[in-house]
């Protein structure tokens, strides 16, 4: 039995996570041809007939969107007309809500036949929990990587499936047998060149501090590109630190957040890779004002961070837009450097969130459930 599957990744983890689900979904019964929106591991898996778009459609900020409203407009139609030409059986639209969710409601209006399966669900639960019941009428499957989406799913009556976080199967194997070093605290600000723009400065001025409060203290910033460890690197260059105050490395978050004994994180996936790591840390996010008055008319949840999320309870510090100073900061950080009993609670939060996330095997699950969809037909 063939089947052409159209995917559309936008951002680089949806890339990741794609390219782990094909490779899932090789292994199957079924004979699949890939096709669609993704980025370069992915290409890797499906070739040329999948186009590497990442590197323009991966946006953050509403202004940024807005800017882009053209060209994601255009892209936009391009998908729904490249997904009707090839005769796709079903679309696997990966997290990127922006775009995907408005894509799946078109594709329902175009055909009730054609299977829509959402991997790493929105999180609409976040900012608008009345749109669930909305998204069954036009999703076939959801996948979801968090045990409570799918009960808010599965109540709407859309079939959900929870598969656990891909990120557990992916960590487990980077875990490291080395000792933490007591001097040197991570700086992870972020994977977007606009957010490191917003955050790093911050870090910059909080490193700077915490060093006057001991002289030992090192910092290890993790960059998630060259291009941005070249800017970060600059940024230092320009700040006339003390030199070997700071190290800056590319490709090398799981060893930094093994390496170091605290760390101070911008929101995003990091967080929870933190919480796997066992690696206590305060979380820290800034954003342009308009975009932050407007997720503020919409988001409906009282943390930022996942950990915190899933414990409902902040586990873990957030200074978000005008908190994030660094005097508040470093009293935080100093507090998981110089209290024990303070680490040690935040770690036991940290092992129970995770245990929350699956054993692993997530892309393995996710499979089997699309290919139970498409035999369905």
């Amino acid at each position: 039995m063939s089947n052409t599957i159209y995917f559309v990744a936008g951002e680089a983890s949806g890339d990741n996570h794609g390219a782990a689900l094909m490779r899932s979904l090789r292994e199957s019964d079924f004979d699949l041809n890939f096709i669609g929106r993704g980025g370069p591991q992915m290409r890797a898996i499906a070739g040329a007939q999948l186009k590497n778009w990442i590197g323009d459609a991966a946006v953050l900020g509403l202004w940024e969107v807005i800017k882009k409203y053209g060209y994601f407009r255009q892209k936009f139609h391009e998908t729904l007309n490249e997904i009707e030409e090839n005769k796709a059986d079903a679309v696997v639209l990966i997290d990127y809500p922006g775009f995907n969710l408005r894509l799946a409601r078109a594709l329902r209006r175009r055909s009730a036949k054609r299977k829509i399966i959402y991997y790493i669900s929105p999180q609409v639960w976040a900012w608008n929990r009345g749109r669930i019941k909305k998204m069954a009428r036009f999703l076939d499957l959801m996948l979801c990587i968090f045990p409570f989406e799918a009960e808010l799913y599965n109540k709407s009556g859309l079939r959900t499936v929870f598969v656990g976080h891909p990120m557990v199967e992916r960590l487990r194997v980077r875990k490291l047998d080395i000792e933490r070093d007591a001097n040197l605290i991570g700086l992870f600000p972020g994977s977007r060149r606009r957010e490191v723009r917003k955050i790093f400065p911050i870090l910059i001025e909080t490193a700077h501090e915490l060093h006057k409060h001991r002289a030992n203290l090192r910092f290890e910033v993790a960059a998630a590109s060259e291009a941005l460890a070249s800017e970060i690197s600059d940024t230092l260059a320009d700040a006339y630190l003390k030199e070997g105050l700071f190290r800056v490395v590319t490709d090398e978050t799981a060893a930094t957040m093994q390496r170091a004994s605290v760390g101070i994180i911008a929101s995003g996936s990091a967080t929870l890779e933190a919480a796997f790591f066992r690696l206590p840390y305060a979380l820290i996010y800034k954003v342009a004002w308009p975009t932050y008055l407007a997720a503020r008319l919409v988001v409906n949840v009282k943390y930022l961070g996942m950990p915190n999320v899933l414990a409902n309870k902040e586990v873990v510090p957030e200074f978000i837009q005008h908190r994030a100073k660094p005097n508040t900061i470093v009293k935080a950080v100093l507090q998981l450097i110089n209290d024990p009993a303070a680490r040690d609670r935040m770690i036991s939060e940290f092992d129970r969130i995770v245990a929350k996330l699956g054993e692993g095997g997530a892309s393995e699950k996710a499979a089997r459930a699309i290919v139970e969809e498409l035999g369905a037909t």
